[in-house]
Order: C-alpha cells, then structure tokens, then sequence
C-alpha cells in the first residue's frame, strides 16, 4: 500500500493538502482512504461531510477508526477514535490478564468508566497505520493518506516504535525467556498462571505490533509531504523538522508552499505580505529543490469547503471577482478542496519494501588511517547537534529529537576520533583500536 503522512508547521493547512492529495489519488484510479486524528470537527466542516462517528459494535472489531464515508468516487474518510478503542484495548487487555488481577486481588475497570489518557492519540495512530496495510485483498485501499499532527510531533511519533522495542529489549531481553519451559510446571505448582509468563506473553505480542508498525514506517512506499505557509518564522521551523525526519529516515517525497497570495497587486499593505511570501519560499526553493519538488497552493480568498467538483474543473467564471454567468458574484461561493488536487499531485508509484539504509560508510583507512560513517541530516546545524558514544551504538541529538543507533560491526572495533557536518551530511570519523582489529599477517 502507499502511504502519504501530511504534516508540517501548525496551522499551515495540513488538513487541507491531505484532503487535496486524497482527491489527487483517486483521480488516478486508486482506492483512497484519508485518515485524520483531529477530534474538533475541523474536517467534515472542511469536508463538507456528517460527522464522523463509528458505528454500534464497531469497537469488538478493535479498528482505531470511524465508518468510512465516501468524499467523492474512489475516496473516503474516516477518523481515528482514540477514546473508544482505547477502551476497547484496555478491556481486552484486562481479559487477558484476569488471572493476574485475581492474584492481585485487583477489581477490573468497566468500559463505561475509562478514559483515553495523554498520549494515547499516538498509539491509535500507529496501530492505524498497521491496521490500513492488512486489510484482506480487494477490500482495502491502494493508498492512505494520513493527515498528522504537527511536524515535531510527528518525527517523535514515527520514532516511537523503535524507541519503545529498544525498551523492551533492555527491560526484557530475550536470554531471560531461556527458563520458559519450567513456567508452566510452575504455574500447575501454584495453581495460578505465573505473572512472569504473561508479562513475557504481552511483550512478545507488543514486539510483534511494534516491528510491524516500524516496517510501515520504514518501507519505501511511506513518504511524507511537508506543509508550510511561507513566512520567517516557518522557515527556522521546517528546518527543524526536516532534520528530525531525516534522523529517523523518513522520506519527504514534497514541500506543499500552501496559501500564496497573488503578486503584482497595487495594494501596499497586499504587495508587502506578498513580498514577504515570496522572499521565503525562494529560500525554499534554495533549500529543498530539485531533491524534493516545492509544490505552490494559491490562496482561495476563502476557506475551502466542501470537495468541489471531484473532476478538477478550471475555476468557474466570476473567480476574478466579475459575476458568473448565473449573474451570482462568485467570490462569495465555497472554494472546493478538487481545485487544489492538481496543484498537490497525486502521489507516485514506489514499491513497498524496506528502505535502503541511509547511512554509508566510507574507507579512508588506505589514505587517512580512518573509517568515516556518513548519516544525512540536511536542515541540521552545529549548535543543535550532540554526539555520544556507548558502547556498540551511537547517541545522535538534533535539536529536539535524538536516536539512538546500532554501529555497523567494523565501526564497533573503532573509537570516535572527530566529527563534523558539512553540506547536510553528519560525517563521524573513527580510528580502528589496536586491541580490537584484526591484526594483518
């Protein structure tokens, strides 16, 4: 399945370009599904649509969404309905655990009387995107389109799979589930299932969860398309952003410069604003292409609402402010979301399989006596930037963001000599340590 993750600086329209990129996709003939988190009613107001709600026993099938409900031919939304499945998980978990509870002597909690707590909103996402890719053949979609939170909170929640298994990892390795087999006699013995064989249980079934959400994440069918409003203060953000993306190896597939106003206009106060428009998307332009296309939206005038005319008509007459041909001023009509579907594109073709990895290493041993690891972080700058070793791994710290990575095996035998960034690439220089590398004979 291909998969588009919409995100960028607050209040930039994310929304709008999901919904814009979802009509994109279907034009080209594939099944489309868009998916937003966004509890406030925001989308089907944009939309045009009833509200979503998912429908009476939808929660027995654990599905993180509402009932779909068709836009226009070949496109549907839903939203993610954190607070029911939510519910629905944590009952299901107290059903697996009731041994335990009884053990403990623990009352379990009834469904009426849960709450979704902080952070939830990230797992249901995740499990979303796990959920969209194993639909049964020809039931599905051939693209989900997924309108995300903002960008910084998008990079921390697309590194939490691999974060979260490190943890289990090191909290549970796996050498301590050598003594398995003797947890069932000892279960018999006490009359009650062991509390270590469940724990174990429920982490190799998180495991799995997890592995399968980063393999979403991690295929070169998921790309992200970065939404910014140009201006100053979004430029320093968007850089940010695309540093913290390209640490956890995402790909943005597109920049979407979203609401430009219109230039050569008479107006002062208009012609500055767009002045200032202008000057940051050419530094866009400067910073972004040709790797990645910089897409340009208009501004409508007006709020879009509603789909519009799914086929991508022109602008209807009057758009220029005269009266259309009904004699009705049309710059008081709703501007459809299809008029943005051809500015936005629709997503091309990628195959869904793991990504390359990013990262090189370079042999300088001949020449400077060193091995040189290469990890691209364009938008990075030097002051934001850490780097700590321990152990076999790696600590790199981007401004906010931080991961944490597995050195290559020859890299294991080295020490860190030096480090520097230079035209986006973080290059680490490490000297073999006599003690640990293989001895020419």
């Amino acid at each position: 399945m291909r998969t588009v993750l919409v995100t960028g600086t607050g209040g930039a329209g994310r929304t709008t370009v999901a919904a814009a990129t979802a009509l994109a996709a279907a034009r080209e003939g594939q099944r489309t599904l868009l998916l937003t988190a966004d509890p406030d009613g925001t989308p089907e107001a944009l939309l045009g649509i009833r509200s979503l709600r998912s429908a009476p026993g939808r929660s027995a099938d654990r599905l993180p969404w509402s009932v779909p409900v068709e836009l226009a031919p070949g496109v549907w939304a839903a939203r993610i309905i954190t607070d029911e499945w939510f519910r629905s998980e944590l009952s299901a978990l107290q059903d697996r655990g009731h041994g335990l509870l009884d053990l403990l002597g623990a009352t379990p909690l009834d469904g009426e009387e849960l709450t979704a707590l902080p952070g939830v909103e990230s797992i249901a996402l995740l499990r979303a995107l796990r959920a969209a890719q194993t639909a049964p053949p020809g039931t599905g979609w051939d693209v989900l389109v997924v309108d995300m939170p903002p960008a910084p909170d998008t990079v921390a929640l697309l590194a939490l799979p691999e974060q979260l298994r490190r943890y289990l990892r090191r909290l549970l390795p796996a050498e301590r589930q050598a003594a398995r087999a003797l947890r069932p006699m000892l279960a018999q013995l006490a009359g009650v299932p062991m509390p270590a064989q469940k724990l174990y249980e429920t982490a190799e079934r998180w495991e799995r969860e997890l592995a399968a959400v980063q393999g979403v994440i991690e295929s070169e069918a998921t790309t992200v398309r970065l939404v910014v409003e140009p201006g100053p203060l979004a430029d320093r953000a968007l850089r940010t952003a695309r540093a913290g993306l390209a640490l956890h190896g995402c790909r943005v597939e597109a920049v979407i410069a979203n609401r430009l106003l219109p230039t050569g206009t008479s107006d002062p106060w208009l012609a500055a604003l767009s002045g200032q428009q202008q000057d940051a998307l050419k530094e866009l332009y400067e910073q972004w292409a040709p790797a990645v296309p910089v897409r340009e939206l208009p501004h409508l005038g007006r709020d879009p609402h509603g789909v519009g005319d799914p086929r991508g008509a022109e602008p209807r007459p009057g758009a220029d402010g005269a009266d259309g041909e009904d004699g009705v001023d049309d710059r008081r009509a709703p501007a459809g979301l299809a008029a943005l579907a051809g500015a936005v594109g629709a997503p091309a073709a990628r195959p869904d399989r793991p990504a390359p990895d990013p990262w090189t290493v370079e042999d300088r041993l001949a020449d400077d006596g060193v091995l040189l690891w290469r990890l691209p972080l364009p938008g990075a700058d030097r002051d934001g930037l850490g780097l700590v070793r321990r152990g076999d791994e790696l600590i790199v710290g981007v401004g906010p963001f931080h991961r944490v990575l597995p050195l290559p095996s020859a890299l294991r035998r080295c020490t860190v000599s030096g480090a520097g960034l230079r035209d986006g690439w973080l290059q680490v220089r490490f000297t073999p340590d006599p003690d640990l590398w293989p001895k020419r004979l």
